[in-house]
């Protein structure tokens, strides 16, 4: 893929929303993300910076909006400043 898009797993994988990639494509796979307002379909959808996901894993359901592209799984502040929050989270 180009450097202005990602594999939908493999930036939930980066940002640390599950714990293995796939765990993330599972999340995708059941029907746990949606992006933009829409159910993903694939693990491998594209997803570009400025997108705005909704996330319901097993912690908590988050909305976020992608500020970056990962270059590689790093320790929760790296992961942090790939997306920002979008309102409040909410509890399981």
């Amino acid at each position: 893929m180009s450097e202005a898009r990602q594999r939908l797993d493999k930036w939930l994988w980066f940002a640390r929303f599950a714990r293995t990639r796939s765990m993330a494509a599972r999340l995708v796979a059941d029907g746990h993300v949606r992006v933009n307002g829409m159910r993903a379909q694939a693990p491998a959808k594209a997803v570009h910076c400025g997108d705005v996901l909704t996330v319901a894993a097993p912690h908590g359901t988050m909305l976020v909006r992608i500020l970056d592209l990962g270059e590689r799984r790093g320790g929760a502040p790296e992961a942090q400043r790939l997306y920002e929050p979008v309102g409040e989270a909410l509890d399981p």
